[in-house]
């Protein structure tokens, strides 16, 4: 298994709880995982950026050889992984959940070094907290923008969640400030929901333009951190940059990545459609009506782990159905989700209609805070079931 996240540190226990004869190694560069779900409470101030730290510690305990180095290459005829000091892994099966690579060549002027100035945050750790930082330290009355982009990436509601949390922290200790969100697109997850809110909870702190405004931001420039669209250059105090994503660079090096940068599968196994005896899960999966997510993640390392358990004793798999539950948090104590099920048809995963659903429009305070709460005890269950 390479990838040490949602989705590849829960396929690799799945993997040994079904049959613990497999020798399971899970290939992970870094020996400390930072997770992306409620991170932004971390940029809005709300939790410590060690809240969202984990170790592999238990999965050395369950018997899997945790290896924290690099994998620089993957031969599929020879099913051998390279890692960067050199060691060559052999397989049976290779699981890859590599997550999302920036595509830094998709935004001019939007590099590794511009996201110093203007940061992304979109894979946890450091650059969540530069923006965070970057925020306490802005100018009274200052401008926030956030750039979004179009579909797909991680996270579809987060940079609104995110929105909502900077607004908050504003609201506090710089009142006078403004969040401007410049989406490429005219729609996103929860839309109605996350408007509402922040009419009541922020009112004009938070400005949202999308496509058909024009806001689709074309460049950047990090030397003054202006901003640009089609139509106008606006210069942000701070500067959230979201570029466009592809799968982890190990996939295109593996050779399951097609034009669009994503893995596409066979939807029943997850086995790459490019090569033999590989399978991709989490983010850089094309799951097509699922959603890029920590839930959908560890969902799909679950049925995986069962389905390359079943080929390798000579089995069929088994078609089986997903599900995925987003939360998102307007405030700490305000809270929005929806819900999906999907299952594979015709060689895609399709949403099963009315099976899923979103928050009531109509719904009291106290629903929204205990939305709330089931998104931290979600959290919490979660990374213990996976990391603990």
């Amino acid at each position: 298994v390479i990838g040490g996240g949602f989705a590849g540190a829960s396929v690799a226990r799945e993997l040994r709880r079904l049959n613990n004869a497999l020798a399971v190694s899970l290939v992970e560069a870094n020996a400390t995982y930072t997770a992306c779900p409620l991170s932004n409470m971390v940029i809005g101030g709300h939790r410590q950026i060690t809240q969202q730290q984990f170790n592999y510690a238990a999965l050395g305990a369950d018997g899997i050889n945790v290896i924290h180095q690099p994998a620089v290459n993957v031969d599929p005829e020879r099913r051998q992984v390279t890692l960067s000091n050199t060691r060559k892994l052999h397989y049976d099966k290779l699981i890859l959940a590599p997550g999302i690579d920036l595509d830094w060549q998709a935004l001019q002027g939007y590099d590794k070094t511009a996201a110093e100035r203007m940061p992304h945050a979109w894979k946890a750790g450091m650059q969540t907290t530069l923006l965070r930082d970057q925020l306490r330290g802005m100018r009274k009355g200052g401008l926030v923008v956030m750039s979004v982009p179009k579909s797909p990436y991680r996270c579809p509601p987060g940079p609104y969640e995110r929105a909502s949390l900077i607004a908050g922290y504003l609201k506090q200790t710089n009142p006078r400030a403004k969040v401007l969100i410049l989406d490429s697109k005219d729609s996103f997850s929860k839309k109605p929901l996350f408007m509402s809110a922040w009419q009541s909870l922020y009112g004009d702190i938070i400005e949202w333009q999308g496509e058909s405004d024009g806001a689709t931001v074309t460049a950047v420039n990090a030397d003054n951190r202006s901003v640009s669209t089609d139509f106008e250059t606006l210069q942000a105090d701070v500067a959230n940059i979201i570029p466009p994503q592809k799968a982890g660079k190990i996939a295109q090096l593996a050779g399951v990545t097609d034009r669009s940068g994503w893995c596409p599968i066979e939807p029943v196994s997850f086995s790459s459609t490019l090569q033999p005896d590989i399978h991709v899960i989490g983010d850089a999966a094309i799951a097509n009506a699922m959603p890029k997510s920590a839930f959908a993640a560890n969902a799909q390392a679950k049925l995986c782990a069962l389905q390359v358990t079943r080929l390798l004793n000579g089995e069929t798999p088994v078609s089986g159905k997903l599900i995925n539950t987003c939360y998102s948090l307007v405030a700490p104590d305000y809270g929005i989700s929806v819900a999906g099920v999907y299952q594979p048809r015709e060689k895609i995963w399709a949403e099963i209609d009315g099976a899923g659903g979103v928050s009531p429009a109509d719904a009291s305070l106290e629903t929204r805070a205990l939305e709330a709460t089931y998104a931290q005890r979600w959290f919490e269950n979660l990374t213990t079931q996976v990391f603990a």
